[in-house]
């Protein structure tokens, strides 16, 4: 009798956990996809949530949301795109919180022998096409034109670059040859055994990329979402970020 009341109990208490579990849908930044890819088994370890993914570009994503996409909680590859979004008053208030920060590389071929080791070299005849991302959607792509602008070489080389919805295909355009070279995450180039950093761009005189993530106010799992958030901020999560050369905010 006693062994069935502890079976009885045993199947209570684990129901219990199942019931709380939720599935949580997560919008999140193309170049998330990989250390988030990683880090969900272990979130689901810990917590019995599990995670539902939609990578892509964070200007597609706030369309999305701003569409009616049914998300949890989003994380950008920049603030604007989440300033948009708590402007039209689709956030959780108080969840929003910056998480991550990165850094401007501009990446060539493996075995490249284009002359790109400076910034102004891309102007030079023999860079050809120069792959960047779109620049109204796709963050990477308005890092990358701002800071063009900033230092005024965005004239003369706005005829050479070829813009790509996501920085996964700019990193894709350099690998496979189809550009010369091309503006990614320092932690896009990191994952990639086809290109190299050609140079990177200095987080002090480049421009301020930061992850943000937030809740949104029409989730259908706002307390799972919350929670995801929490977690990114322990130490499991941040010891991951490292690795895949994510910087902490400053």
């Amino acid at each position: 009798m006693r062994s069935l009341h502890t079976l009885l109990v045993s199947i209570c208490i684990l129901y219990a956990a199942t019931a709380r579990a939720a599935e949580i849908n997560v919008f999140a930044a193309a170049s998330l996809s990989d250390v988030f890819t990683e880090l969900a088994p272990q979130f689901t370890a810990a917590t019995s949530h599990t995670l539902r993914f939609n990578f892509g570009a964070s200007g597609a994503l706030a369309r999305q949301i701003k569409e009616g996409a049914p998300a949890d909680a989003i994380f950008s590859a920049d603030e604007l795109r989440v300033d948009q979004l708590e402007k039209a008053g689709l956030l959780l208030p108080g969840t929003r919180r910056t998480l991550l920060a990165n850094s401007l590389v501009v990446v060539v071929g493996i075995e490249e022998v284009a002359p790109v080791s400076t910034l102004p070299d891309l102007a030079k005849p023999g860079v050809r096409r120069i792959a960047i991302g779109e620049p109204a959607t796709v963050p990477v792509g308005t890092y990358t034109k701002e800071h063009l602008q900033k230092t005024k070489l965005w004239a003369q080389v706005a005829g050479k670059c070829v813009p790509l919805d996501t920085v996964r295909a700019v990193l894709a355009a350099v690998e496979s040859g189809n550009a010369d070279a091309g503006f990614v995450y320092k932690t896009d180039a990191l994952i990639s055994k086809k290109v190299r950093i050609a140079f990177e761009i200095p987080r002090e005189s480049g421009p301020s990329i930061t992850y943000p993530g937030a809740v949104l106010k029409d989730a259908r799992q706002p307390a799972a979402a919350t929670a995801f958030l929490d977690w990114l901020a322990g130490p499991t999560a941040q010891t991951a970020f490292a690795k895949y050369g994510f910087a902490p905010v400053r």
